[in-house]
């Protein structure tokens, strides 16, 4: 539980990061980085343990991560629309 913990801080950590425009040398970056190395040798393991090719297993990591970032992305998104009807309430009432 602490590892999922874990990834839904670094999820909604990342959204924080400014937006770099040079994809080439992002992409060179993050693929030499120990995080994708980790990530292989889960979808090694995955694989091996479900009895599945590593292009099953790649897909159902990402699916798995992508889904976390969705929830995350909707509850930050729902947390901001519940602090703006908030904000606009208590505008209404002090008029």
């Amino acid at each position: 539980m602490e590892s999922i913990q874990l990834l839904n801080t670094a999820i909604i950590k990342s959204k924080e990061k400014i937006i770099n425009s040079s994809y080439e040398e992002r992409l060179t970056k993050i693929n030499k980085s120990p995080a994708i190395d980790a990530i292989n040798k889960s979808i090694s393991i995955l694989a091996e343990s479900q009895k599945i090719s590593r292009d099953q297993a790649a897909l159902q990591v990402i699916e798995a991560i992508r889904e976390l970032d969705s929830v995350w992305s909707d509850y930050v998104t729902m947390e901001g629309i519940d602090r703006l009807k908030n904000m606009l309430k208590g505008d209404n009432t002090s008029h």
